[in-house]
């Protein structure tokens, strides 16, 4: 009986467990710290979060890695996998393609992993239109456009007039912001990352998401007393 009780309470405990991936996107201006809160997050493993690697068609940085930041590609590889629908998203920015691969991700979630995303609001809204359940969006404003000048300007990876057109860029970018979820202003990056993480367990939390919930509650009722 100890065996058949156990063998149960193993069987209750998966159930209750069960659920399918979420996909966390952060979106951002250039400057704002969405790669930093993504880079962060993804790397406290106790998190388990799966970063999503997208590819892109522009120059990789001194500072970036091939396969960790992004996968650095030309526009005809670009193409094809546009062409073949292998990409979930895709979006033009700053003159470069950005997208990213989708049965990677769909296989993620379908084993009940979670992913996040660094991708920008066009991304977002072709994330949303295939796969909206699964789909949790935060916005990461700057505290000021003054700040925003200066992160990019510190970060010393970009010539003068690319930054300049990605500052002429970020009013279109921060106009977006009612579209997500939530919304963070970073002024503080620790502060911030907290407020990610309360984001991030509530939302696995969400009843919808919860897979094995209603094996888990009929187990309980096939348990309760009858009052009749």
């Amino acid at each position: 009986m100890t065996q058949g009780r156990t063998a149960g309470g193993q069987d209750a405990k998966d159930a209750k467990d069960a659920r399918r991936g979420l996909i966390l996107i952060l979106s951002s201006p250039s400057g704002a710290g969405k790669t930093t809160l993504t880079r962060a997050i993804a790397q406290k493993s106790d998190w388990g979060l799966d970063l999503s690697i997208s590819v892109t068609t522009r120059a990789r940085r001194p500072s970036e890695i091939d396969g960790r930041d992004y996968r650095f590609i030309d526009r005809e590889a670009f193409e094809d996998l546009r062409t073949r629908d292998d990409l979930l998203e895709w979006a033009e920015v700053h003159g470069n393609y950005y997208g990213t691969p989708r049965r990677p991700v769909e296989k993620t979630l379908a084993q009940g992993r979670d992913m996040i995303f660094d991708i920008d609001y066009q991304g977002t809204r072709q994330v949303r239109q295939r796969l909206q359940d699964d789909v949790v969006t935060v916005f990461i404003l700057p505290p000021s456009f003054s700040e925003l000048r200066h992160r990019l300007e510190r970060r010393a990876e970009d010539a003068p007039e690319t930054i300049e057109r990605r500052l002429a860029n970020a009013r279109t970018e921060m106009q977006r912001w009612s579209e997500y979820d939530y919304v963070i202003v970073n002024d503080d990056l620790d502060e911030s990352f907290r407020a990610l993480q309360a984001i991030l367990a509530a939302e696995r939390l969400r009843r919808s998401r919860r897979t094995g919930l209603s094996a888990f509650v009929d187990g309980l009722l096939a348990e309760a007393p009858d009052p009749r």
